[in-house]
C-alpha cells in the first residue's frame, strides 16, 4: 500500500448554513447524509482507480450539484430578483492552474464550467454572458431555469423578502448562504479543490462571493494545502481566507489543522460565519466551522465513508 501519506484522501461539504437542530428531522438528515456520501463515494472512486486529485473533487462537487438538498447547481438558492445566478471554481494543486466562473445560469454543472476556463481558455475566471456563451462554445450540458429552481428556494426568497418588509434581520445561516466543495490528494501527491455555490438567498443581482475567488473561497498548492470554504463570502473574500490557512501551512510551519481551526475561529470573532474543508501535503484533514453546523465528510484510503452535521462524532456510512 505504500507510505500512509501516498494514500488518498478527500473531503467535502455541503455548506456551513445547516438546518438548525430543532429543525432538523431524522428524514432530512437522512437525506443530507446520503448526499454527502454519494459524492465523497463518487470522488473515492476516481482515486481508489489511481484518478487525479482534480478529477476527484470535480466528480465529487458534480454529485452535491445534483442534489436538489444542496444550494449548488440545481436546488441553488433565488436573487432577490427571482433569478439563479451561481459560481464555481477549480484549482489544480499541480502548478497552480485555476479557473472560475461567476453569475452564471445554464451550464447544469457550474464546477465543469469553471474546469472548462482553466483548460480551454487562457483565463481565470469568466462572468456572465460571455461565461455562459464560452459554456456553449465548449459544449458543455446546459439545462433549462427551471431545472434549478426548487420550491424550497422559492419559500426562503419569499420569506427572506417579508422579513426585509417587516425589518427584521434574517439570522438563520440555512437560508442566508450555503455552498459545496471538495478537496483532494492523489496517490501521487497532487492536491485540487472545487467549490460551487448558488450564493446567498435574496442577494444583490450581480453579488460575487468567495467561492470563485481564488484564494478567498478555493485554493490548491502542493507545497502547503488544498481548502474549499463556505460561509458569509464577504469576509472570506476580505481576509484571503483560503490562501492565509496555505500561507501558515507555509511560512509559521503549522500543522493544517491548527492553521485552518486558527483561521475559521479568528473569522468567527469577526462577525464571519462559516467553515471550510482542507487536506494538506500529507494528507492531514481539516473541518472546522464556527457557526451551528457543516455538512461534511471526508474518505480515506480505507474508502469508509463518514459524515457529519453538528458538533457531534463522524457516522460512518
Amino acid at each position: 500500500m505504500g507510505d500512509k501519506s501516498d494514500r488518498p484522501t478527500l473531503a467535502v461539504h455541503g455548506g456551513a448554513g445547516t438546518l438548525r437542530r430543532g429543525a432538523m428531522t431524522p428524514a432530512a438528515e437522512a437525506g443530507y447524509r446520503a448526499g454527502l456520501a454519494g459524492a465523497l463515494r463518487a470522488g473515492h472512486a476516481v482515486l481508489a482507480g489511481g484518478g487525479a486529485a482534480l478529477d476527484a473533487v470535480t466528480a465529487a462537487v458534480c454529485a452535491l450539484e445534483d442534489d436538489p438538498l444542496f444550494n449548488a447547481g440545481r436546488g441553488a438558492v433565488f436573487t432577490r430578483d427571482g433569478t439563479h445566478e451561481m459560481d464555481a471554481a477549480v484549482m489544480d494543486g499541480n502548478g497552480c492552474r485555476a479557473g472560475a466562473v461567476a453569475g452564471i445560469c445554464g451550464p447544469r454543472n457550474p464546477v465543469l464550467a469553471a474546469r472548462a476556463v482553466m483548460e480551454r481558455s487562457p483565463h481565470v475566471m469568466l462572468v456572465g454572458e460571455g461565461a455562459v456563451q464560452f459554456c456553449r462554445e465548449a459544449g458543455l450540458a446546459f439545462a433549462e431555469p427551471g431545472y434549478f429552481s426548487t420550491e424550497a428556494r422559492r419559500q426562503a426568497l419569499a420569506l427572506v423578502l417579508a422579513q426585509e418588509t417587516a425589518g427584521v434581520v434574517e439570522t438563520d445561516a440555512a437560508r442566508r448562504h450555503g455552498t459545496v466543495g471538495a478537496v483532494a490528494r492523489d496517490r501521487a501527491g497532487n492536491l485540487a479543490a472545487a467549490t460551487s455555490t448558488g450564493g446567498m438567498t435574496a442577494k444583490l443581482p450581480g453579488r460575487v462571493g468567495d467561492s470563485p475567488v481564488i484564494g478567498a473561497g478555493t485554493y490548491a498548492d502542493n507545497a502547503s494545502c488544498a481548502v474549499s470554504a463556505t460561509g458569509h463570502g464577504e469576509f472570506f473574500v476580505r481576509y484571503a481566507v483560503a490562501h492565509e490557512i496555505a500561507a501558515r501551512v507555509v511560512h509559521r510551519r503549522q500543522p493544517l489543522a491548527e492553521a485552518a481551526v486558527a483561521v475559521v475561529a479568528e473569522l468567527g470573532r469577526i462577525g464571519g460565519s462559516g467553515g471550510l474543508v482542507a487536506v494538506g501535503a500529507d494528507g492531514a484533514v481539516a473541518l472546522p466551522f464556527n457557526c451551528d453546523g457543516m455538512y461534511r465528510g471526508y474518505v480515506k484510503d480505507d474508502g469508509i465513508v463518514y459524515t457529519a452535521i453538528y458538533d457531534e462524532p463522524y457516522a460512518a456510512s
